[in-house]
């Protein structure tokens, strides 16, 4: 334990700017997610594009990819969020998924998985022995879909960010990111509360 909390402690120290600049971004888009807050995706933005450069250089090839996927979805989720009807009424509203889009997406999910373990693999076999395949892969399906259901403000949305938050914390502190580790608990914790707001929220749709 002594050994953990002095990684811990040094790789505070060893924080870069860059980095503390998308932790904040990110805990402040989480933040603007829960309360649909349209902020979220100008604000993801800034997250998602410093993290593809530091996950890259991480070795974290699969977060990296999740990072660019989010980039685009921000843009994406932010278009959708926008749109009014003929009453001027936002048109997307938070709802619970119905049972076929629950198995749409355990479908995405599997799909993501497989591709992203498949090209993972191939990595560390080939050019970056640092690849934690299983795990990243995981991190990263989980949350390709968790920003897909986010844009279209699905409930579910948040038990997938809360199952990448999980599995990210420790993915990143073995590789030296240890503020971003950190970040990822708060996120999980804003993750919880996400899904208790949005549940409350919610509207069924059958």
């Amino acid at each position: 334990m002594q050994e953990v909390w002095n990684s811990f402690i040094q790789g505070l120290l060893q924080t870069g700017w860059l980095e503390a600049i998308a932790v904040v971004a990110g805990i402040a888009s989480v933040i603007f997610s829960r309360k649909e807050n349209i902020l979220v995706f100008p604000v993801g933005l800034i997250n998602t594009i410093i993290y593809i450069y530091l996950s890259a250089q991480g070795q974290l090839f699969g977060e990296a990819a999740v990072n660019v996927y989010y980039t685009i979805m921000s843009i994406y989720g932010w278009i959708l969020w926008k749109k009014k009807d003929e009453s001027q009424h936002i048109k997307v509203h938070v709802e619970f998924s119905n049972r076929k889009m629950w198995l749409s997406q355990l479908a995405f999910f599997a799909f993501w998985y497989i591709v992203i373990y498949a090209a993972l693999s191939y990595l560390k076999q080939e050019f970056a022995p640092g690849v934690i395949p299983a795990a990243d892969a995981f991190a990263s399906a989980t949350a390709f879909t968790g920003m897909w259901l986010m844009a279209r403000k699905k409930v579910e949305s948040w038990w997938w960010w809360i199952a990448t938050n999980i599995s990210s914390i420790p993915l990143y502190f073995v590789k030296g990111y240890v503020f971003t580790s950190v970040y990822y608990f708060v996120l999980l914790i804003l993750a919880v509360a996400g899904l208790i707001e949005w549940s409350r929220r919610g509207k069924s749709i059958g």
